[in-house]
């Protein structure tokens, strides 16, 4: 009898001890899991780094219409492998028009379907609406290829030339004036001499005059 009560009590006292384990573990448990998610670093999703600026220059036409005269703009975007990009941007900041006191040079509502580079030259197709929008006469068809030319040629030295399209198709000009039918290197003689906002390192420049385009060629 005696040792049957002793089997009794053994038995008791492993239950007690299994139960108390198995809390004990519970609760450690439930505490590890609370220091974790309180010192554990929360992973946050890696964040874009913003795109950097690119200094560049635009040739657009001085006030008077005597040439075309630098202004500084900055561009978003890197500029150091492909630079189709960075030529498109380009151009929508010239079409874009001066911060300043300048005149426009094309129209606002240029769009460029494409820009591709062939060894030094840059193939640029343009919309309709450039043409269609550009004020008639051929100093206003003049001052908008060779802005766009110059432009493209200063920020871009590895490009010598610059060949034009619409909409895909090769075109003798723009508006039966300047002939487009082969590509065209810069001519930075048609900057105006003396601006004081005009940097112009090039050699004596012949006199041109160069109206914005807004007013028809007499």
């Amino acid at each position: 009898m005696k040792r049957l009560r002793q089997k009794k009590h053994f038995y008791a006292r492993t239950i007690l001890l299994i139960a108390f384990l198995a809390a004990a573990a519970m609760l450690g448990s439930m505490m590890l899991h609370k220091y974790l998610a309180r010192h554990q670093t929360p992973q946050t999703p890696v964040q874009p780094k913003p795109a950097g600026t690119v200094p560049v220059t635009l040739f657009f036409s001085s006030a008077d219409g005597t040439g075309f005269v630098r202004e500084a703009r900055e561009i978003e975007g890197s500029c150091n492998t492909d630079i189709s990009p960075c030529i498109r941007a380009i151009l929508e900041e010239l079409a874009n028009g001066p911060l300043g006191d300048l005149a426009p040079t094309i129209p606002q509502n240029s769009s460029f379907r494409s820009i591709q580079i062939q060894g030094d030259t840059a193939v640029i197709d343009l919309g309709t609406n450039l043409v269609e929008s550009l004020p008639k006469g051929s100093s206003a068809e003049m001052t908008a290829v060779y802005s766009m030319v110059d432009t493209i040629t200063f920020n871009f030295p590895t490009i010598k030339k610059v060949q034009f399209l619409v909409e895909g198709q090769n075109i003798s000009t723009l508006d039966g004036h300047l002939y487009l039918g082969k590509p065209l290197e810069p001519d930075f003689q048609l900057e105006k001499q003396g601006d004081s906002n005009s940097a112009n390192d090039s050699p004596d420049s012949r006199s041109a005059t160069i109206p914005a385009p807004g007013g028809n060629e007499k």
